[in-house]
């Protein structure tokens, strides 16, 4: 058996900075690092991504290179034009599974001839709270029983090159109405209610073979005052036990508020990573942040010292570092090449769905409405007016804030057609309180979010999808 100190570095996966692998990240994954998350902040295209894996797969065979690549919101090989392919909810709303399949297995190979070993998708947590601020279009959609099958569905197309998915935020995350990134969320469940609602996505994962599961930073108080992941019953007695999951489990990142601002301020995350090594997880994800050396060193003395000192056993970490080490295999053979976006255009139409139909009189006003993005998806290029512009001539469009009804009235005059395009609009209350003060000219609304509460009467198209696909589906079907 390896020493503490290599088995403690085999379980961490970092972030980093930069789009190359500094020397830093080099020596670490030379001398046994885990692996590493990508972020958006790593990426320029496949090509750069490919390079990069290279870079770091010459340092050491079978390092884990995981990344965030939901699809939709949530990208991060697309992070500066938008998604290409749907989001989950997107995907729910064309409710095909087959072409959920062939949706992520085009992910999948795209993953693979970049080089990565596990894409931390998708979720599989359903989306209950409105008012929820961080799931929305990330899942599938409310009913358990028709999301499963989309969760099963993805998870085979994007293993079928040798991708590794994980399901996230176990035990589910969409009825929590607080964000995990900054507070702590406690999950309004007894088991019983998990059971028949929540775990049933995770449960139809299992059962098609998914590689990985990802902790959610929430609590139930059925199972303690602890959040999942750093809970013994959540993890070892309910995911392993109950629903029988043998696979790798992966931390969110330890990093965020709900863990590191309520259990890691007295000695930093060293302590939050062994407790949730106990608690049962295999891999540690501090991801978000791009960390250095200094800071892997105090995570990785915490879980020796925690060794030396009975506290953590030495076989648990051994098991850990081998559940870790089985999300590096080698993906499939693929080529690096231009990205084919029929597919994802194609489930991108199929998902729209159309209240009080509507097209355009002529050319076009579009408003883009914009919000703050969520933390979880971060910036990335999002609107419609780019594309109504290319399709409709004649057309303007404008970027304006929720509390831009003046400029917008103006900018309204002597157009026929005026498009609204909000992102969620139902979680704002300048937005709503915009789309009212609107109702004197007569717009068509479209959607980008999660549908939520309704909010006004008129013509709207939801396309339950920011993505670059799905933008475009809209402007096609208005033009």
């Amino acid at each position: 058996m390896s020493s503490p100190e290599k088995l403690a570095e085999a379980v961490l996966l970092p972030g980093f900075a930069g789009t190359t692998a500094p020397d830093w990240l080099r020596g670490r994954v030379a001398d046994g690092l885990g692996g590493v998350i990508l972020f958006g902040r790593n990426v320029v295209d496949d090509e750069q991504v490919a390079a990069l894996t290279a870079q770091l797969r010459g340092e050491r065979d079978g390092v884990v290179v995981g990344i965030d690549e939901e699809g939709g919101d949530v990208t991060r090989l697309d992070v500066n034009t938008g998604s290409f392919v749907p989001g989950p909810l997107a995907l729910g709303a064309a409710d095909d599974p087959e072409l959920t399949t062939a949706v992520a297995a085009a992910l999948g190979e795209r993953l693979a001839a970049c080089g990565v070993t596990i894409n931390l998708a998708p979720c599989a947590d359903l989306t209950l709270a409105a008012e929820d601020p961080i799931i929305g279009v990330r899942a599938f959609g409310s009913d358990p029983v028709k999301a499963s099958p989309h969760v099963a569905a993805y998870v085979t197309g994007l293993q079928k090159y040798g991708v590794a998915a994980c399901a996230k935020h176990f035990p589910g995350h969409g009825a929590a109405t607080e964000d995990s990134h900054v507070a702590l969320p406690v999950l309004p469940r007894t088991p019983e209610e998990l059971r028949e609602i929540e775990l049933v996505p995770f449960a139809a994962a299992i059962r098609a073979g998914v590689r990985a599961v990802m902790t959610g930073h929430l609590v139930v108080r059925a199972w303690g005052d602890e959040p999942a992941t750093l809970n013994r019953v959540a993890l070892t007695d309910v995911l392993r036990g109950e629903l029988g999951f043998t696979g790798a489990i992966i931390t969110d990142a330890l990093e965020m508020g709900a863990v590191s601002g309520a259990y890691g301020r007295h000695d930093g995350l060293g302590h939050s990573a062994v407790r949730a090594l106990i608690a049962g997880a295999d891999s540690l994800c501090i991801g978000g942040a791009a960390f250095e050396a200094d800071a892997l060193d105090a995570i990785n003395a915490a879980i020796v010292a925690a060794v030396a000192s009975g506290e953590l056993p030495l076989e648990r970490l051994a098991d850990a570092a081998s559940r870790t080490a089985a999300l590096g295999t080698d993906p499939a053979p693929a080529t690096v090449g231009p990205v084919d976006r029929r597919l994802g255009l194609e489930a991108a139409r199929k998902a729209l769905r159309v209240t009080g139909e509507r097209r355009l009189d002529g050319p076009p006003l579009v408003v883009d409405v914009q919000t703050e993005p969520t933390i979880a998806a971060g910036p990335m290029p999002w609107g419609l007016g780019t594309h109504l512009a290319e399709l409709v001539p004649g057309t303007r469009a404008i970027t304006a804030g929720p509390d831009d009804l003046d400029a917008i009235l103006e900018a309204a005059q002597g157009f026929s057609s005026v498009v609204v395009v909000t992102r969620e609009a139902h979680r704002h209350p300048r937005v709503r309180d915009l789309l009212a003060a609107l109702s004197t000219v007569d717009f068509i609304r479209v959607e980008t979010g999660a549908p939520g509460p309704a909010t006004g009467d008129g013509p709207r198209l939801d396309t339950f999808s920011g993505s670059y696909v799905s933008l475009r589906a809209a402007a096609e079907y208005l033009a």
